[in-house]
């Protein structure tokens, strides 16, 4: 863009000793020079603080490495390079059958689980049944040894023999003493059948819980066989084929996932060139792929941080000299492109040259706009390497 103006200069001096006939000697030209360096000089000063001009501008795009949840043998792939997709279209499959045969495993413990469930009932219903017979066992008995008790009591009383031997008597309250023994026991059975029936995790068997949410994972992993498009999109490079092995290995992506929806247009400027920028200011982009084209843009935003200034936990001190961190870096402002490019290939990652025009000095906008036009147009001429 210098360039451009200092040879635009030239020429009209040039044009103009011609014109005039200026006589060419040290004066002249000296006085040519000079009044160029400071007249240059100021404009590009107007023009870099008030209307700022970068020609790293690029078209940014998100990009996805496809990884299966599961692993298995790929048994299709009916993706094709670069063919648009919508959310959820099928990209490839594994071989379900591992995982359809995990599912029904599941399925045949939970039916088992709840067969379990049935059994704890009935055993708490005959555990409970059994206590009552122990405590009617009980209370027979305890009545058969207070009715002879109180027979020998009453022949006591008077003065007769006792109608029941003391053996008989102590019979009769070792029987008492057992099927009270029967009852604590049948009292401590049941409560550990009812325990074991009524223990719950949200209202359901702790078994039955457990393999239901096997059954859900198994479910989960088998649908995971599937693998789909995360957005609307395209894949590029298909190089996964039926009969290769797709593992949920992080460092071995099969596919990358290419978003349409992501992408943004940016451009990088020098620190002190976005003193006067704001959002909403009216912004040009001239793409290298589209020579002698100008297309209208605003800015929407400024990203107010920079990669030189992050941090991030390591074992290791700041090192202010490290090369990351010795450039100045630039600002990244994001622009909205107000014409349809649609007819234009403008793949994701094209560069172009940006301008942004404030509110400042609004005249040598112009000058601006020129030079924006005129380096559009150089990109006519290019060589192939």
């Amino acid at each position: 863009m210098d360039l451009l103006l200092i040879l635009t200069y030239a020429a009209i001096c040039i044009a103009v000793f011609k014109i005039f006939r200026i006589p060419v000697n040290q004066w002249t030209v000296s006085t040519a020079t000079l009044g160029g360096i400071f007249l240059i000089s100021g404009l590009i000063l107007l023009m870099s603080y008030n209307h700022p001009f970068s020609n790293d501008g690029r078209i940014y795009f998100t990009s996805a490495p496809l990884i299966p949840a599961v692993g298995g043998i790929v048994v299709d792939v009916p993706v094709a390079t670069n063919v648009p997709l919508k959310t959820g279209e099928v990209l490839f499959r594994i071989d379900p059958r591992p995982y359809q045969f995990a599912v029904d495993q599941k399925k045949a413990e939970l039916v088992a689980a709840e067969q379990s469930v049935l059994q704890l009932k009935a055993a708490m219903d005959a555990a409970d049944s059994a206590l009552v017979g122990t405590e009617a066992s009980r209370d027979r008995a305890l009545q058969a040894y207070e009715r002879v008790q109180q027979s020998n009591d009453n022949a006591k009383a008077q003065g007769r023999a006792a109608v029941y031997s003391e053996l008989e008597v102590d019979n009769r309250r070792g029987i008492y003493l057992t099927a009270e023994a029967a009852v604590g026991t049948a009292q401590a059975q049941a409560i550990q059948a009812r325990i074991a029936y009524e223990a719950e995790i949200n209202g359901v068997n702790p078994a039955v819980a457990r393999i239901r949410a096997e059954l859900a994972n198994a479910e989960f992993e088998l649908d995971q066989t599937t693998v789909r498009a995360p957005g609307n999109g395209y894949v590029t490079q298909v190089f996964l084929r039926p009969g290769m092995m797709a593992n949920p290995l992080p460092l071995r992506p099969v596919m990358v996932f290419i978003n349409s929806d992501d992408r943004i247009m940016a451009a990088a400027f020098i620190q002190n060139s976005l003193q006067r920028v704001r959002v909403g200011d009216e912004a040009e982009v001239a793409f290298k792929a589209v020579p002698g084209k100008i297309f209208k843009a605003k800015v929407s935003g400024i990203i107010d941080v920079m990669a030189q200034g992050q941090l991030q936990p390591t074992g290791a001190l700041i090192d202010p000299q490290s090369p990351e961190r010795s450039s100045p870096g630039r600002t990244l402002a994001t622009l909205d492109i107000l014409e349809d490019t649609s007819a234009y290939n403008l793949p994701g990652g094209v560069v172009a040259d940006v301008a942004v025009y404030t509110e400042h000095w609004h005249h040598v906008a112009i000058l601006r706009k020129v030079l924006l036009r005129m380096s559009s147009w150089m990109n006519y001429v290019f060589l192939e390497h």
